[in-house]
Order: structure tokens, then C-alpha cells, then sequence
């Protein structure tokens, strides 16, 4: 299994970290930023170099950053929403995707900040590209909720308008190889509550090294499994997509975030712009364990 932990870097952690500063010191070499009266100065300045070394580690290390994106969320999930178990996502999803393939039995115990367990595809076995198998997730949900969704984002899939973080793509990567590549992955995840408020950067920034975004597949494929999550009530949380980057007008300028909401008595998906923090909307996140 992958642990991550939280409190104390690896050393694999440490020699990354090192390798940064010396590839550093190298480009200002061949950009010829360091001559070698410049390398002078620096060596009798130090102390205010390691200074300016450690202000630099904290200012991007920080989960301070973004502190003001999160407001007051009064939002919450529809009562008649409970996480399933696994065997009964997965005979939904059977039914929605024939002849895909089960998925490994997991034993593990529930990370504390999860709220079930949730299966879930590989993107890739449902469509060639990523941006077509998101298409075939909400083409499903306009077909289960009987014509009551609506897509804003029609005709943007393509990779200039869409595509997985680096973060999500090494973590799922992570649980596929765990689960022996399986056609459904089985992991923990919470579906928007924890980050209720908070815009997605700042979602992303106080997530644990646990912890990472889902996007609008993974959160897809929840809400088929799990109707009742969205489109219940008027005060049901609205979904964030934090494991997307989203281009609002197809310039390969990512600053957006796919996102699933309820307005007029339909689902819609649509796009935010990663820094807006609003009351009703959470980012949905799963967990390695």
C-alpha cells in the first residue's frame, strides 16, 4: 500500500528538495546571472542568502496561501443522500458500462477525512481520451435523470480546454498500480464537504500529501452511482472538480475548474474560475492509503 506521511519528509522527499536548489544554482550559471565577482558578493552575504533560501521554502510551502478564499458555507448534503456499498456501485455501473471489469477487494481501513468507499472507473476504459470519456459520464447522467441536466461546457473537451492535474494523475496512478489495474478502482473519497467554501486553490493547498482533487470523470461517475448526492434539495452543496484544470476559453491558459450544480430543477456542469470561494460549492477529493 502507499503511505504518504504528513509529518516527516522521505528522504526521497529531501533529495528532490536538494536537487532543486543546485539545478537553480546551475541555470543562474548558464544564464550567466552568476560571474564570478557575483558569486563573491553572494559568499559574503550568506547568511542573508540562506535567509532569503528558507523565506522562499515557507512562502511555497505554506498553507496560508489563499487564506482569504473561503467564506461561510450553510450548504450541506441532501438527506437522502448515503454513501453505497461497494458491490451496489458496482452493479450500477455494470449496467451503464457492460463488460467492464470488477475491481480488487479492498480491505483497508477508512482514511478519517473519507466518507465511503467509491468505485471508479479508469477513464480509459471507457474512451479513448479523456475529454470523450467525460462526455460519455454526462451523456449517461442526462440519460438516467431523464433529459434533466444540462451541459455548458458542450463541444469543450479537447486538450486545450481540459485536462487532469499532475497531482490527481500521480495519485490515481499510484491506486491503479495497487489495485493490479483494474478496470474499477476502488477509493476512498469525500464528496465536497470537507473543502465547503473554500475556492478549489485553496482546497488544493490544505490538502495533506494524502490527499488530492477528483475530477469531473471520477465525480461523474459518483454521481451516477449516487443520484441522490445532487438535485435533491435547494440548499444541496455544489460540486467542485479539483482534480481538473480547466481552460474558459480554450487558450491552454488553465485558471478554471469543471463543476456540477443544481439550478431550475436541473444538474448542470459548467466551469468556475479556480479563485472564486463560494458558499455553495466544495471540492470533492479522494485519499490515498
Amino acid at each position: 500500500m502507499t503511505t504518504l506521511s504528513i509529518t516527516s519528509p522521505t528522504d526521497g522527499q529531501l533529495k528532490q528538495v536538494r536537487r532543486f536548489a543546485e539545478d537553480a544554482v546551475d541555470r543562474a550559471i548558464r544564464e550567466g546571472k552568476l560571474t564570478r565577482d557575483r558569486i563573491q558578493r553572494l559568499i559574503e552575504k550568506g547568511d542573508e542568502f540562506q535567509e532569503d533560501i528558507a523565506d522562499s521554502i515557507f512562502r511555497h510551502t505554506s498553507p496560508d496561501q489563499f487564506l482569504f478564499e473561503e467564506v461561510e458555507s450553510r450548504y450541506r448534503y441532501s438527506a437522502y443522500h448515503e454513501p453505497k456499498g461497494i458491490a451496489e456501485q458496482i452493479k450500477i455501473l455494470r449496467q451503464l458500462f457492460p463488460g467492464i471489469g470488477f475491481p480488487e477487494i479492498c480491505r483497508s481501513k477508512l482514511p478519517s477525512n473519507a466518507e465511503g468507499w467509491f468505485a471508479i472507473p479508469r477513464w480509459q476504459v471507457v474512451a479513448e481520451t479523456y475529454g470523450k470519456a467525460v462526455q460519455k459520464v454526462l451523456e449517461l447522467i442526462k440519460k438516467t435523470r431523464e433529459g434533466k441536466f444540462h451541459n455548458l461546457r458542450e463541444g469543450q473537451f479537447g486538450p486545450k480546454y481540459l485536462c487532469v492535474s499532475v497531482r490527481s494523475i500521480q495519485a490515481l496512478e499510484k491506486i491503479e498500480e495497487e489495485q493490479g489495474g483494474r478496470d474499477i478502482l476502488v477509493i476512498p473519497a469525500q464528496f465536497g464537504f470537507r473543502h465547503a467554501g473554500r475556492s478549489v486553490r485553496r482546497a488544493l493547498e490544505v490538502m495533506g500529501a494524502d490527499e488530492f482533487g477528483l475530477g469531473a470523470f471520477a465525480v461523474g461517475i459518483m454521481l451516477l452511482t449516487h443520484p441522490e448526492r445532487l438535485g435533491q434539495e435547494c440548499d444541496d452543496l455544489w460540486i467542485d472538480c479539483a482534480g481538473d484544470e480547466l481552460s474558459l476559453l480554450g487558450n491552454d491558459k488553465f485558471f478554471g475548474t469543471p463543476c456540477f450544480g443544481y439550478e431550475n430543477s436541473m444538474v448542470h456542469f459548467s466551469a468556475g474560475s479556480f479563485g472564486d470561494a463560494k458558499g455553495h460549492y466544495g471540492s470533492a477529493s479522494g485519499f490515498l492509503i
